[in-house]
């Protein structure tokens, strides 16, 4: 596994109700999030490749539908500098994981269905009030990227 990326399995509390998933607990892991939002992406369709500057993703992955999530560590001073990951998560899989900066990511949604990724971020986007600029180096549009392979 690349250094510094946190993966943990979540557990579903299932009963005649339906069922339950923590996602989140700041006893379990040395992260503070500061928003969080939920995507739904569209069958084959790809978010990213893209890596952040200061900012940490913390992605939840339990459904519907299923991604391959990409990892790339693209720091140049960590011991897994140029490592490759690819996680099948979500509905047959649900995953946390936690990106820190440097490490370029992206995920597909290899469904016929709509899938939700749910993320908690560390830093707000556009910074307070949105009057920064985004927290973003974008691979997809770099032609001689070497991320693009998703």
């Amino acid at each position: 596994m690349i250094k510094d990326v946190i993966v943990k399995k979540l557990n579903k509390f299932e009963d005649d109700r339906g069922w339950l998933t923590e996602i989140y607990r700041s006893d379990e892991d040395n992260y503070n999030p500061t928003m969080s939002y939920v995507s739904s992406t569209k069958p084959e369709v790809i978010r990213g490749p893209h890596e952040h500057v200061h900012q940490s993703d913390c992605f939840v992955f339990i459904g519907p539908g299923n991604m391959e999530l990409h990892l790339w560590d693209n720091r140049g001073d960590s011991k897994t500098n140029g490592e490759y990951v690819k996680l099948t998560v979500g509905e047959n899989n649900p995953t946390m994981v936690i990106v820190p900066p440097g490490i370029v990511h992206g995920y597909k949604n290899i469904s016929n269905k709509n899938a939700w990724c749910i993320n908690l971020l560390d830093k707000l986007y556009k910074g307070k009030n949105k009057k920064e600029d985004v927290d973003e180096i974008r691979w997809e549009e770099k032609e001689d990227s070497p991320y693009n392979i998703i």
